[in-house]
Parts: C-alpha cells; sequence; structure tokens
C-alpha cells in the first residue's frame, strides 16, 4: 500500500511541477515592437524590476468612432538592456521580447519580458532644419 501511495505522490508532485513551469516558464510567443520610449522606470516593493512602456505608431479603439494611442507595456530583467533604455527615453526604440503566460515578482509585473534591444533612433525628437538656419 505505501508504494502505491509514493507513486500517487510522486505523480501529483510531477503534475503540480508541469503546472507551474506551464503558467509562469512556458514561452508563448515572442516578437519584436517599436515605437517612441514613453517611460522607464525601477520599481517595486520587495523585487525591484525594470518597467517601461512604448508608445506605438497607429490607432486601436474599442469603440467607433474614437481614438487610442497604442501602447506595449513590457519588464526587463537584465541591467545593461535597462541601462540603453534609461538612456533612450522619449527615442524611438525596436525591441524584442518573450510574452509569458503570467508574470513572478521577480521577473516584472509585465507577461512581456524584453531580452534584446535592435534599433535605438538617436535622432528622434530633433529638429530636421539643416545647420545654420
Amino acid at each position: 500500500m505505501k508504494k502505491y501511495l509514493r507513486i500517487g505522490l510522486l505523480i501529483v508532485i510531477l503534475i503540480f511541477a508541469l503546472a507551474f513551469w506551464w503558467r509562469y516558464y512556458f514561452v508563448f510567443g515572442e516578437g519584436v515592437k517599436a515605437g517612441n520610449l514613453n517611460f522607464f522606470v525601477k520599481k517595486g516593493y520587495i523585487f525591484k524590476t525594470y518597467e517601461g512602456r512604448l508608445i506605438q505608431d497607429g490607432f486601436k479603439s474599442t469603440t467607433p468612432g474614437s481614438l487610442q494611442s497604442n501602447e506595449f507595456e513590457f519588464s526587463v530583467t537584465n541591467d545593461s538592456i535597462a541601462a540603453i533604455l534609461e538612456r533612450n527615453s522619449g527615442k524611438v526604440v525596436e525591441l524584442r521580447y518573450k510574452e509569458y503566460l503570467h508574470p513572478l515578482p521577480w521577473r516584472g509585473m509585465s507577461n512581456y519580458v524584453v531580452f534584446e534591444i535592435l534599433k535605438t533612433d538617436e535622432g528622434a525628437g530633433k529638429s530636421k532644419l539643416p545647420p545654420n538656419q
């Protein structure tokens, strides 16, 4: 009888471990987003994580006739990527991200975690006037 109880307990633990992995560590999707980096902050009560928001070109609306900007909220776990994003606030950036099913406190508050910066537009926001004018 103890043998069956141990096997049953092992199966239950294995199912819970698999469900935990699926819920928090399974990468649901990967992609690239580009837009103006609206803000980038480090915040949290216990786990300080980097959080940011991109404002993307184009408009979306849930109700006809109204306008709303496309926003992409994300988290960053890598300190070197965070340092680059802190210096590029207000500029156009292109980010590669992974989408998880649920966030973890030490990974950030968003389901989207940026792991690579593809491009930063150093000239964004500058005047397009020629020199000497």
